[in-house]
Formats: structure tokens, sequence, C-alpha cells
């Protein structure tokens, strides 16, 4: 595949993970009138985030690696089907239990998509280029950020939350559609097994790598699964306020991403990870802990999101090289772990706010940040020059 060819196809792959970053997130612009239709408060509406998470972090390895020899288009174009069939259950959903059944099977669909474009963008390119590749194709789902959650903001305060979910089903319809005219079939991806997904869990290193991602994530979404009705009640934002700072956000998502990619090829994944986990941890616990003027607030929010998305294109990059062969797996349980630190970080979130109010999430994520930098230097002392992959198995 030539240079062009693959850049071609890693900008298809970037709108499948614009229609899945959408699906996962936009729910958080949402929280206070789903909170209002069912009469329930913030912290249990926190649970939609919760749920996609667990689900999505229990059966994404398992469902990607038992298709490890199938088309990869066909996968892709299965997984969006199944996202675009639970965003309509939420829609119609009299309950709020049915939404989170709803959003349960979102998670499946979603589960199937992103590992997979990750793997391919690792396939199709050299090692040297991977942080622009993974870059590109990780950047729809940043991209994602700066729209869909400021989306579900405005759409849920102005024409009520049950639209945002057919829009998010018939986003996965159109993205299904494009990608199964445009994405070539038969594309050369190391192929896997469910003895892969044993191999790798056998590995402690290759674990502690992907434990990174859980402890990083479930930083980040302590505080902002609840940044809507934080900003809400400590700066009473109505819905204008409230996403225009979630523009910035997604911006900071979208500078961030680009950022990470950059790094990561010149500076090495590992290192660009222990620079972003330390800022992040001397950053964090001011954004809640401080009461800023709005303003302030915006930048330290950009900085932040900057900061944390830049972490996404290195941790990828440092899982593709940590075990080449297995990479369609490690990437598949990163994503995991994403949701995994999701969930989480959402249910510390809504401990903390229950038990304190929302001036110690920032130190509760900060917290979080640091056990990742743990890991790091966990996954360092197991190498010891030595690498981290143990024999793949039978039917590898």
């Amino acid at each position: 595949m030539s240079a062009a060819q693959a850049r071609t196809l890693h900008l298809l792959l970037a709108l499948a993970n614009f229609a899945v970053g959408v699906a996962a997130f936009m729910v958080i612009g949402m929280l206070s009138p789903i909170a209002g239709d069912f009469a329930i408060p913030h912290w249990e509406a926190g649970w939609m985030m919760t749920i996609y998470a667990v689900v999505y972090a229990l059966t994404s390895p398992v469902l990607v690696s038992a298709t490890g020899r199938f088309d990869r288009r066909a996968v892709l174009t299965l997984g969006l089907g199944v996202l675009a069939l639970g965003a309509l259950l939420c829609a119609l959903a009299p309950s709020y239990q049915l939404v989170l059944a709803g959003r349960a099977v979102m998670a499946g669909g979603a589960g199937l998509v992103t590992p997979v474009t990750t793997a391919i963008a690792v396939a199709t390119v050299a090692p040297e280029h991977r942080g622009r590749a993974l870059a590109t194709v990780f950047g729809g789902f940043t991209i994602a950020q700066t729209f869909g959650v400021p989306a579900g903001v405005w759409l849920g305060y102005q024409f009520g939350w049950r639209l945002t979910f057919v829009i998010v089903a018939s986003l996965a319809v159109l993205v299904t559609l494009v990608l199964r005219r445009l994405v070539p079939k038969a594309i050369a991806v190391q192929p896997t097994s469910l003895a892969t997904l044993a191999g790798v869990l056998a590995t402690p290193a290759l674990l502690l790598a992907v434990l990174f991602t859980a402890c990083f994530m479930a930083g980040a979404f302590t505080v902002y699964t609840y940044l809507a009705p934080f900003l809400e009640e400590r700066h009473g934002l109505g819905a204008a306020g409230i996403t225009a700072m979630l523009v910035i956000f997604g911006i900071g998502g979208v500078i961030g991403n680009a950022l990470g990619g950059l790094f990561t090829d010149r500076i090495g994944a590992s290192r660009t990870l222990v620079t972003l986990g330390m800022a992040v941890v001397a950053l964090v616990p001011f954004l809640t802990l401080l009461h800023w003027p709005p303003l302030a607030m915006a930048v330290m929010v950009l900085v932040w999101s900057v900061l944390g998305w830049s972490a996404n294109v290195a941790q990828q990059a440092r899982l593709a090289a940590l075990d080449p062969k297995r990479a369609p797996v490690l990437l598949a349980l990163n994503a995991s772990a994403i949701y995994v630190g999701t969930s989480i970080g959402s249910a510390v979130g809504g401990q903390v706010i229950a038990r304190s109010g929302y001036d110690l999430l920032g130190p509760a994520a900060a917290s979080l940040t640091l056990l990742s930098l743990l890991t790091l230097a966990a996954v360092g002392f197991l190498q010891r020059g030595r690498p981290v992959s143990c024999p793949a198995g039978p039917g590898v």
C-alpha cells in the first residue's frame, strides 16, 4: 500500500472513530436534561458512562480476538450497526433502566470499531511513522469531543436528549455506508484469536503496560464526567456557557492528539507519557480546589485537555512496539482500558461529589494519574533490558 493510499485509509478510519466518539461521550453534555427527565440525581445519571465503560471493557478484547480472522471491513461495519441499534433503543426508552440497556448495546458495537481501526493504522505504516498514523485515526475520536459533547449540551437543552440519540444512530448508519463503499477488503492485519488474548493476559508486563491507560483515564474522567454540572453549580453557567467550555476542551483534545503524535515520533512514547503524566498531576488539583474566574477556568480546561489527549497516541504506539505480533489484541485491551478508566473515574467522581462536593474532584484525579506513572516504572523494572512478550502459543 502506497503512502497516499494509507493516508486516505487512515482518514476513513478516523471517520469511524468520530462516530464512536460522539456516541460514547455525547451523554456527558446531557446529564442534566436526562437526570431531570427521570427525576434522578446527577451522580446517578453518570451511570450512563459507567455502564458503557464496563460493557466495552469486558466485551471488546473478546470480540476483537474472536473476529480476528474475519475481514476487517466487515467487522467495522458490524460494530457500527450494533452501535446504531443501541442508540435507537436509548432514544425510544421509556425508563432510565432501558437507557442504560441501550448504552450497553452501544458499547458492544463500539468495542469492535476503535481497536480494529488502530490495528489497521499500525499495520499500514513503518514503525517510525506510527505516531502520526495513530494521531490521524484517533483524531476522529478527539474531533468528536470538540463537536459531539457540546452538541449534546445544546441539543439536549434545546430539543430534548432523545433527539441526540437519533442523531447518533443516523451518523453510525451513514459512516457504515461510507466504509462499505470506500474501505478496501482484505486489509493485511496480524490475525488474532482467543489464544492470542490468553497469551497477552498471561504476561504481567503487558498487563501493567495496559494498566497505564486505565489509571490515566480514570484520573481524567473523575473530573470530566461531571464537568458540565460542576460548571453549572460552581460558576453559574447555563447551556451556552457550558457548551463553550466543552468546545474549548474539545479544541484542546484536537491539539493534544496532534502533539501526541509529534512528540511520540520525536522523543519516544515512554518519555512523552512521563512528561504528560507529571504535568497533569501538577495541574488538575487546582481545577476544582480554587475558584477561578471564567476566563482563567477556560485556560485551565484547555491546558488540561491538551495534556490529557496527548497521551493516547503515545500509549498506543508504546503498546504496538512492546509486542508487534500481538498488537491488535493489545490495542483492543488498551481501548477497553480507556473505558475501565472511564468507569472508575465516573464512579470515583460520583462518590467524591456525594461525600464532599466538587472541591476534591481535582485531587482525586491527580492521585489516579500518579498511579499511571507508577505503572510505567513497574514495566521498566520488569523489562530490565529484555522483551516483555512471551511465547504466543497455538492459534496466534
